[in-house]
């Protein structure tokens, strides 16, 4: 998330709210966002969720409390601050490759086989008080150039213990900035400072997680339509399977009959062998929704079927535009 400590680095010496304590939020952004997602209504056709985007004019940041100079003219070198930390390059982020790139078959046929020889996966012969999930996270919010080409976003490393009761904690660490494209990777590096700076890696941010109902799913294949928004399409139910997966230690049986509503929805294309972010061999599905120029991308792993990664990428060009690495999910007895 894009948080205070974030935004206090960017401003650097400019932030008017330097030298102000600011009392932590007493409700994650976590559970902001879960909330707002059950309430948000759904009627007739879906539209995607845009991710959110920062808008930075030529030389100027808009901030909540106001506007703030942070932009240094093009034409000029930025003045020698010493505590304005040092720029950090970061990356630029390359579509994962796709064994059938073209002609992709529709996905129902292999998905269904997956479903049918699943093994378990470690946490299946084990248990504990707390739902454990290690994520990466790129994309939400991404800060945009004033004429919508150039973007970048710091990705997040979240780890989440949380028990069925919705109580527990969660971490989360400000990693380096990455970039769609090498052209906004330039544009950022010479107009922004020389780039979103970093100070190394921050400690983490711990917030205690509230109270809140959490219903696991379980292996029932009419509610797992539901809880996916089957109905509402393919690029709906992308999205709840990463929201479930991110959320519950999900048991084999479940996996199976996921896997099984996504083979019923139609548009799924099959893109075989891939390796995702983390470097883990996986097999991929893809939505290509033409009307919002976006495609969605699930990988899972082929033996288990946990979902190990879901992408957002734009068609026409193809870039990043989100993405969330499923590093590590377990049960756990100790609080992080």
């Amino acid at each position: 998330m894009f948080g205070a400590e974030r935004t206090r680095t960017l401003l650097g010496p400019v932030d008017p709210a330097r030298d102000t304590a600011v009392a932590p939020s007493s409700v994650s952004a976590r559970d902001l966002i879960d909330r707002a997602g059950a309430a948000e209504p759904v009627v007739g056709h879906r539209r995607a969720r845009p991710t959110r985007r920062l808008v930075l004019t030529a030389g100027t940041l808009a901030v909540a409390a106001g506007a703030v100079a942070v932009l240094q003219p093009f034409d000029k070198v930025a003045p020698d601050t010493g505590d304005v930390p040092v720029a950090a390059p970061g990356s630029v982020l390359v579509p994962v490759a796709y064994q059938f790139d073209s002609d992709a078959p529709a996905a129902g046929p292999q998905l269904r086989a997956l479903a049918s020889r699943l093994v378990d996966a470690e946490y299946d012969n084990s248990s504990g008080r707390y739902m454990y999930h290690h994520t990466k996270l790129w994309g939400d919010p991404v800060m945009t150039s004033a004429d919508g080409r150039y973007h970048v976003a710091f990705a997040d490393e979240t780890k989440v213990w949380q028990a069925v009761d919705g109580t527990g904690n969660q971490t989360t660490v400000q990693l380096e900035p990455q970039y769609p494209d090498q052209e906004s990777r330039d544009y950022w590096q010479r107009n922004l400072g020389k780039g979103p700076a970093v100070a190394g890696t921050p400690a983490p941010d711990t917030v205690p997680l509230p109270p809140r109902e959490l219903t696991p799913p379980q292996a029932d294949r009419s509610q797992l339509r539901e809880l996916l928004k089957a109905a509402h399409g393919a690029g709906a139910v992308s999205k709840e399977v990463s929201t479930v997966y991110g959320r519950y230690v999900v048991p084999r049986q479940t996996r199976a009959e996921i896997l099984r509503v996504l083979a019923d929805v139609p548009g799924f294309r099959w893109r075989g062998q891939v390796t995702d972010r983390a470097g883990r061999k996986g097999v991929a599905v893809t939505f290509d929704d033409r009307e919002h120029d976006a495609q969605s991308l699930l990988i899972f792993d082929p033996k288990t079927g946990e979902l190990l990664a879901h992408e957002r990428l734009t068609l026409a060009p193809v870039r990043i535009s989100s993405y969330k690495v499923i590093l590590d999910t377990a049960w756990t007895d100790r609080l992080g």
